[in-house]
C-alpha cells in the first residue's frame, strides 16, 4: 500500500499544480483591464445576438411616433380651424 501510494504522490502533485496554474490564469485574464475597443464589439456582439428583438421594438416605436404624428397633425388644422372661426366671429 505504501508503493501505491508513493507512485501516486508525483501524479497528485502535478495535478494539483497544473489545476493550481488553470485557476491562477483564470484569474488574472478575467481581471485584465480592456480597452474601449473590447467594450465596443462586446455591445456590437450583444446587439446582433439581440438583434430580432431590436427590430420589433424599433418597428413599434415608428408605429407609435407615425401615431403621434398623426394625432398632432389632426390637432393642428383643428386648431387652425378654430382660430379662423374666431377670426369671424371677432370680426362681425
Amino acid at each position: 500500500m505504501d508503493q501505491e501510494m508513493n507512485q501516486d504522490g508525483p501524479n497528485l502533485l502535478w495535478l494539483g499544480i497544473a489545476v493550481g496554474a488553470a485557476i491562477g490564469i483564470g484569474i488574472a485574464l478575467s481581471r485584465r483591464k480592456r480597452s474601449p475597443w473590447d467594450q465596443a464589439r462586446k455591445v456590437a456582439t450583444r446587439i446582433t445576438d439581440r438583434s430580432g428583438d431590436l427590430a420589433d421594438a424599433t418597428s413599434n416605436i415608428i408605429e407609435r411616433v407615425k401615431t403621434i404624428y398623426d394625432e398632432g397633425c389632426k390637432v393642428v388644422e383643428e386648431a387652425g380651424e378654430l382660430w379662423s372661426h374666431g377670426r369671424k366671429l371677432v370680426s362681425r
